[in-house]
C-alpha cells in the first residue's frame, strides 16, 4: 500500500490551493500514485510546514 497523508477530508482551499485535510496541492494529489517513494516522504516531511498559522 503507498502511504499517504490523506484524512478523507478532500477540501480545497481556494486561497491556498491546498487540500484542507492533507495539505497538499491538486498536482501533488493527482500525482500521488505514480510518485517514487522518496518524494512522497520528502513532500510529507512539508506538509507540517503548509499548516495555516492562527491570527
Amino acid at each position: 500500500m503507498i502511504e499517504s497523508p490523506c484524512i478523507q477530508v478532500c477540501v480545497i482551499d481556494p486561497a491556498s490551493r491546498l487540500c484542507t485535510g492533507c495539505l497538499r496541492t491538486l498536482d501533488e494529489i493527482a500525482a500521488w500514485s505514480a510518485m517514487p517513494p522518496e518524494t512522497r516522504r520528502r513532500i510529507m516531511a512539508e506538509l507540517p510546514a503548509r499548516k495555516p498559522r492562527p491570527g
